[in-house]
């Protein structure tokens, strides 16, 4: 039987030595989406998917149909150029 104590320390001692990813810009999410959904992946939480529109300064409503939303997104990008 292990410890919590020891799972504990070995998850800081990962955390300390490899560190966290940096988190990712919103741009940067919006692309990796649409590369998701572009090789067939569907997008499961449609939360999420408001979310990241959300964050490139769409106006969603909240039971907008997913399609629509990710159509949205393809076009914010289309036009924008990251900062």
């Amino acid at each position: 039987m292990g410890s919590r104590w020891l799972a504990g320390l070995f998850s800081r001692l990962k955390a300390l030595f490899f560190g966290c990813p940096a988190p990712l810009s919103d741009y940067a999410r919006a692309r990796q989406l649409i590369a998701a959904v572009d090789r067939g992946g569907i997008p499961l939480n449609p939360a999420k998917v408001n979310a990241i529109a959300r964050s490139l300064g769409l106006e969603v409503a909240r039971h907008a149909p997913v399609e629509a939303t990710l159509e949205r997104i393809r076009l914010a990008l289309a036009r924008a150029t990251e900062p």
